[in-house]
């Protein structure tokens, strides 16, 4: 197996457009990718597609969407490793692009549009490249649309970013094992600050988060409603316990980084 796509999923009414998306748009040979849906604690109403590359996980209780995406990770046999939300439309050949442009130690994610899911068309909105990461209002990392750095470097295809969304990225699974390991879902809670986390370990180990310009997904956008947010009530997430722990962790450490970006 090529490449395993990981959803991790909760009461989604758009998953099942996302999963057609992934397969429509893939140009991997049939055997070569795997999509892994993980059923946060529910059952959906209508089944997927019937398609061999399809798997579903259900867990057996809502343990919320870190430890979705390793449990995941944990039944998925790709050499490559693909996260995305459940709500995302891809482009055309976008495994291929993105496996074409990958390093051992990078985190990859693709350029971001923004999705009208009723539509399921992409907004008439400005896309999102490199996203800075800044500490917000004094309280939790964020990713900030990185506007000049756009401009400036518009012409390099592939290039070094310092955060994203965590809508989608793709890394080869061997970093996985050595270096991120697992989502902490103790430290953090449920749902909050996966793509820092994982960032943060890339670069203490000497990996790189980049951008991917010649492919894209387009991510829901946030005047829609979400599914995961804070948490439910058989998990409920405490988001400021989670973002005052990230900042304990990584706030040292992100001095270092922020001297090494210049900002």
């Amino acid at each position: 197996m090529k490449l395993s796509v990981i959803i991790p999923s909760y009461r989604d009414p758009y998953l099942h457009k996302t999963v057609a998306s992934l397969l429509k748009n893939s140009e991997l040979p049939q055997d070569e990718l795997e999509i892994v849906v993980c059923l946060d604690g529910y059952w959906f109403k209508e089944p997927l597609q019937e398609d061999s590359r399809i798997k579903v996980i259900h867990l057996g209780k809502n343990v919320g969407m870190r430890e979705a995406i390793n449990t995941g990770v944990r039944v998925s046999t790709g050499e490559y490793i693909m996260r995305t939300d459940e709500h995302s439309k891809f482009d055309k050949g976008y495994d291929v692009k993105l496996l074409a442009n990958i390093e051992d130690n990078w985190i990859v994610t693709p350029r971001r549009y923004f999705l009208d899911p009723e539509k399921w068309e992409r907004m008439d909105l400005p896309y999102v490249d490199y996203e800075k990461l800044v500490i917000q209002g004094g309280k939790k990392f964020a990713g900030q649309n990185w506007k000049s750095r756009t401009e400036e470097r518009k012409d390099i295809m592939i290039d070094e970013t310092m955060a994203m969304q965590g809508s989608c990225w793709i890394m080869k699974r061997s970093w996985w094992d050595k270096v991120i390991i697992e989502l902490d879902t103790e430290g953090y809670g449920p749902l909050i600050q996966d793509s820092h986390e994982m960032v943060f370990k890339t670069w203490k180990a000497g990996g790189k988060m980049m951008l991917n310009k010649m492919t894209w997904h387009s991510h829901k956008h946030r005047s829609f409603s979400r599914t995961h947010n804070n948490g439910t009530k058989e998990n409920p997430s405490n988001d400021e316990k989670g973002y005052a722990y990230a900042l304990e962790i990584w706030g040292e450490y992100y001095k270092e980084i922020k001297a090494k970006w210049k900002i």
